[in-house]
């Protein structure tokens, strides 16, 4: 079962990677990962990634600035009665894991002696 919280979240998610699939350039592909609610449902942060690398200060960028639009779609397109204040950011233990990932995939190719 989920808690309101945890449905607050996964619906403030879905609405800003529509936003973003409408709106943002796909060069880089943002993509978002994780969206948290504070305990009051007044702020959500939200973590995103890019593909390519490297663009990642860009893309949080185009977001904070297209913040006030999201809240408006949000505020459009859900019943919440607070429609939080959106901040952004990168999810740092994304791009961990994925390097994890790889060093594993380069063990696992090496033959062994």
């Amino acid at each position: 079962m989920f808690d309101r919280h945890d449905r607050v979240a996964s619906l403030v998610k879905e609405e800003v990677a529509k936003f973003i699939a409408s709106e943002a350039n796909t060069d880089p592909m943002i993509t978002v990962t994780r969206v948290t609610v504070s305990p009051d449902y007044r702020n959500v942060s939200i973590l995103i990634t890019t593909i390519p690398d490297g663009r990642e200060d860009d893309a949080v960028i185009w977001l904070k600035r297209h913040g006030r639009e999201m809240r408006r779609a949000i505020m459009k397109h859900t019943n919440l009665k607070i429609i939080p204040n959106l901040d952004f950011g990168l999810d740092v233990g994304e791009k961990h894991r994925q390097h994890i990932d790889e060093l594993i995939n380069e063990t696992k190719q090496k033959p062994s002696d």
